[in-house]
Parts: structure tokens; C-alpha cells; sequence
């Protein structure tokens, strides 16, 4: 079994229950917190799903927001079954082996 981590960036929808409807109302909280982002790297932060992210960030989002990290964002570790590698055998007799190898070539000389 295979594990991976999925997660969901729930950012816009805990701005939209504390009041704050456009990321002009995040950049100067985030300010008071010494977290200087310019509009464009907050509105990617607001509408997409980071794959990394800063820790001084993540703690001032945490604290503007008054929520806890699984609030902000839900993690679920997901088990999904491994592929079997394919490694060009069957477990078929060694008969089909030898079956499918090319004649070795003789090749004689002109006398």
C-alpha cells in the first residue's frame, strides 16, 4: 500500500466568516504581523492551494484567522494499493523461455 497526503486550502472561506470579503482586507493584517506580501502573492495565496508556504506566514494566516491549522487546512492521509512492477515474466516454465530466444547465427567462411 501506497500512502499520500491529500489536503484542502480552506483560506477564502474562514476570510469570508471573519468578515474579510477581498485580500485588500488581509494585506494589513498580515502587515501588523510583519508578513509584507505584495497583492498579486496574496490573491494566488486567497484563490489557489499552496504547495509550500512559509512558517512566519502560516502562523500570522493562523492568528489573523483565529483557527488552528486543521481548520485552515483538513489533512487526510490516503491509502491506495501499490502497482505491481512489471518485470516481463509470467512465472511460466523455463520451456517458453527458451522458446522465444532467437537461433545463434553460424557463419562460415568462403573456402
Amino acid at each position: 500500500m501506497q500512502r499520500r497526503i491529500e489536503y484542502t486550502w480552506r483560506l477564502r472561506e474562514l476570510m469570508t466568516a471573519g468578515g474579510m470579503h477581498n485580500i485588500s482586507d488581509l494585506i494589513p493584517q498580515l502587515k501588523d504581523r510583519g508578513i509584507e506580501l505584495s497583492a498579486s502573492q496574496i490573491y494566488r495565496l486567497v484563490g489557489a492551494k499552496p504547495e509550500r508556504m512559509n512558517i512566519a506566514l502560516l502562523g500570522a494566516l493562523l492568528d489573523v484567522l483565529d483557527c488552528t491549522f486543521e481548520e485552515l487546512c483538513p489533512v487526510a492521509v490516503v491509502a491506495t494499493p501499490a502497482r505491481l512492477a512489471a518485470n516481463g515474466t509470467n512465472g511460466g516454465s523455463s520451456d517458453r523461455k527458451d522458446a522465444m530466444r532467437p537461433r545463434r547465427a553460424r557463419i562460415h567462411r568462403p573456402e
